[in-house]
């Protein structure tokens, strides 16, 4: 009996518990969607999400890379376009996780297969500083524009029109030095345009009916 009960205690202390995606004996780690190691102390990398059940990465065919020759000097861009795709729902915030891009665009061009976005443009989208072209326009996409835009410090197209969006202009917007098209007409923006974004349109030459013809905004620019 003694000789059993010690060999059942070698087998018990022999049993470890499993590993989780880590390595982790007994962690919580799990795969998500896309693939990656998350929880328990791993971080998610950047340039994974799920996006409307599909997966993208920067090394998908769906994101293309390519290098241009500028200066002597090899550049990598990462381009994500779904236009015209018929995707609906909200952006989901995990877009932010994308930060290599540099063209992102969930608009309509024409009236085949329309995507229909609605809710609002999640603040998460300020991780995307490496931006030059957001294209949002001719969605259903409701709410404020989020301040965070504002860090998207190296855009130079910027178009949110033909959508619904509400509320004030915010000043953030000041931010984008760099814009040589801003165009947030046919929303349901209010109030004034701020100061920093009258300066903006100044120094960029950016054009005043992009941004008031078909919302109830006051032009205090002039």
């Amino acid at each position: 009996m003694i000789r059993r009960l010690i060999i059942l205690l070698l087998i018990v202390g022999c049993v470890t518990e499993p590993e989780d995606c880590a390595g982790v004996a007994g962690g919580t780690a799990e795969l998500d969607n896309c693939g990656v190691c998350e929880g328990d102390g791993t971080i998610a990398g950047d340039g994974y999400a799920l996006l409307w059940e599909e997966c993208y990465t920067d090394s998908t065919r769906i994101i293309t890379d390519y290098s241009n020759d500028i200066n002597g000097q090899t550049t990598l861009f990462a381009s994500l376009s779904l236009e015209n795709k018929g995707l609906t729902g909200e952006i989901p915030p995990e877009i932010g996780n994308l930060t290599n891009l540099t063209f992102l665009s969930l608009r309509n061009i024409g009236f085949n297969n329309m995507n229909q976005l609605t809710g609002s443009i999640p603040p998460e989208i300020g991780n995307l500083t490496n931006l030059t072209d957001l294209y949002l326009d001719h969605n259903q996409l409701t709410g404020e524009i989020p301040s965070e835009i504002g860090s998207l410090t190296n855009l130079e197209d910027l178009h949110l029109h033909d959508n619904s969006l509400t509320g004030e202009i915010p000043p953030e917007i000041g931010n984008l030095t760099n814009l040589t098209d801003l165009r947030l007409y046919n929303n349901q923006l209010t109030g004034e345009i701020p100061q920093e974004v009258c300066d903006l349109i100044e120094n960029n030459d950016l054009s005043i009916s992009n941004i008031t013809s078909g919302n109830n905004i006051t032009n205090t620019c002039d």
